[in-house]
């Protein structure tokens, strides 16, 4: 279908960063056809028109870390650092199954659509041995809710006898990893320009994962074109756990296995020192902020104005649901703004720079801002309308600091590929409330498995 939306602030994020104070877009099929300034053009044939006075149009916003399994073990170890609360799940999530990852996916999609996010990641690295296709599960819920899917096939080989985090009935064999990983490619991997379902390969970290895994992955990914997905630098302990096994910080381990290039991105990089964030400019690798998370860890606060001063392109995520239990891609952006504002003063991070993380940042590090993450003429049409004319942001004077600084406004339209997932702040394409039910009857039966936890 056609769809015209006339009358919004508009803002591009294209190369000039245009704005319109009243503009419009043309969306026909699943391509943006136009974009400006004054009223839309009148002749669309078979268009649907969408007065959007009172609103603010920006692109979708594109989440590039994620963990939709853990929606059904949200409120667990609140007051834990990264490694207690890892120690703390791993039992549970060593219990997973298809249909929970089903109804943890569903409910935490659901809500990343419902927060104006059009594309989103997910790192999925526990995979039980009589769980099923957990992998297929969240496919499966991502095709219903309507999003833009890039999941990663992640691991863990190196378990707690060997001198890893993660127990030893969680992690794989290496050769069953590396297998699963192509399998997985081969029967999802979709690299078309309008693409909806891409995979990557994602070992989960370097105290979760041998040298040998990462090598091998890396070769894996680059045979088959796909991108390659770890956390990075997110806690000292990380940090140590490198110095005292490899003698070396761990951007400098990532390069001993051949983990940097424009292939790589780096979920959280929060402690990078000037050489590690030098080293991912030169080579090309990305990152994935996560303001919300790193500051429910206590993990610290990314050096986002320096990585991007250096050239390294950052995008926004989530992370998982267990360590951010609001999971809304829109308090991300605003998270990003004050935290850098926080450390390092207000012009650490500007509104529209924050806006930028969140779109066009998050799609050229999943190597797409040639079809995401702008409103130009010839991109998918992806977007997010945003009502700004109720109370809690009627007469702030600029609408993207309403939408960054303000409370969450509502979404008028989610569109994504040029169909509705979202219309006036209600899911369009499933029922929330069977999706809330679901998640809740899957957490009940995920806890029963294991015990409640304290």
């Amino acid at each position: 279908m056609s769809t015209v939306i006339d009358g919004a602030h508009v803002v591009t994020m294209d190369a000039a960063r245009a704005e319109y104070g009243s503009g419009h877009v043309v969306v026909e099929g699943r391509r943006i056809t136009a974009v400006g300034a004054g009223p839309a053009p009148r002749d669309v044939d078979g268009a649907r028109y969408v007065d959007a006075r009172g609103c603010l149009l920006t692109p979708g916003l594109v989440n590039t870390h994620h963990h939709l399994y853990q929606w059904t073990t949200r409120g667990h170890a609140v007051d834990g650092t990264l490694f207690e609360w890892l120690t703390t799940l791993y039992p549970v999530w060593g219990r997973l199954d298809e249909d929970v990852v089903r109804a943890s996916a569903s409910g935490a999609l659901a809500w990343l659509a419902r927060t104006g996010c059009t594309t989103t990641t997910d790192h999925h690295y526990v995979f039980p041995r009589d769980g099923g296709d957990v992998l297929g599960a969240e496919i499966e819920a991502a095709r219903a809710i309507g999003l833009r899917f890039h999941p990663t096939r992640g691991s863990m080989d190196l378990g707690q006898s060997q001198g890893g985090l993660p127990p030893d009935h969680v992690v794989e064999d290496i050769d069953a990893i590396l297998a699963a990983t192509e399998a997985a490619i081969d029967t999802h991997h979709d690299p078309s320009f309008d693409s909806m379902l891409r995979i990557g390969v994602a070992p989960c970290s370097p105290f979760s994962v041998t040298g040998a895994l990462l090598e091998q992955a890396a070769g894996l990914a680059r045979a088959k074109g796909v991108r390659l997905h770890t956390h990075l630098c997110e806690t000292l302990d990380e940090e140590d756990f490198c110095r005292e096994h490899f003698n070396r910080t761990p951007v400098e381990y990532m390069d001993s296995v051949g983990w940097l290039g424009p292939d790589v991105w780096f979920a959280h990089a929060v402690h990078l020192d000037d050489q590690s964030i030098a080293t991912m400019a030169a080579t090309g690798t990305s990152a994935a902020h996560c303001p919300s998370s790193n500051a429910r860890l206590g993990a610290g606060i990314a050096r986002v104005r320096d990585m991007r001063d250096a050239g390294v392109t950052v995008g926004l995520g989530v992370d998982g649901a267990a360590s951010n239990e609001a999971c809304a891609m829109l308090e991300e952006v605003r998270h990003a703004a004050l935290f850098a504002r926080a450390r390092g003063g207000p012009r650490q991070l500007t509104v529209r720079e924050a806006l930028e993380l969140g779109t066009l940042g998050g799609a050229a590090v999943l190597g797409r801002a040639a079809e995401i993450g702008s409103l130009e003429p010839g991109k998918l049409a992806d977007l997010a309308l945003w009502r700004l004319d109720t109370l809690p942001h009627a007469g702030i004077a600029d609408p993207v600091a309403a939408l960054v600084l303000g409370a969450p406004p509502p979404l008028e339209l989610l569109l994504v590929n040029g169909a509705p997932v979202v219309e006036r702040d209600r899911l369009f394409t499933v029922d929330e409330e069977t999706v809330a039910r679901e998640v809740t009857r899957a957490g009940k039966k995920l806890l029963e498995r294991v015990g409640a936890l304290s």
